[in-house]
């Protein structure tokens, strides 16, 4: 069964590295461009087994998103991994208190990227 991952960044080429990453793995990746867009792709009905999203983006940012998708029953359980440049002890103890299951911040190596993605998705 091929593992779907939805990506939210407000960065096209972030995007773009997360999503070659992942693809040459086997996962299907769907692309969010903000807080909002991802919240919008879930709605959808696409059934996802790991968020990889990032702190800072318009519209709404990454804590927010968080929070939006713990609220959503189908969603409330899934591994969501915020993917940054913020490194902070402070956010990312909001970022756990938000429900963020991980923290990888950008940038990263993509072995260890595809290791804690495939641990993730088991």
């Amino acid at each position: 069964m091929v593992k779907h991952v939805l990506s939210v960044d407000d960065s096209p080429s972030m995007r773009m590295i997360i999503k070659s990453c992942l693809e040459k793995e086997g996962y299907q990746v769907t692309e969010a461009c903000d807080g909002l867009d991802g919240l919008e792709k879930l709605k959808q009905g696409n059934e996802f087994n790991l968020l990889i999203v990032d702190f800072n983006m318009p519209n709404m940012d990454g804590i927010s998103f968080v929070k939006e998708v713990r609220k959503l029953q189908t969603y409330n359980k899934i591994p969501i991994v915020m993917l940054t440049t913020e490194s902070e002890a402070l956010k990312k103890a909001e970022g756990a208190r938000s429900g963020a299951t991980g923290w990888i911040t950008k940038p990263f190596d993509p072995e260890e990227f595809i290791k804690v993605v495939g641990r993730l998705t088991k």
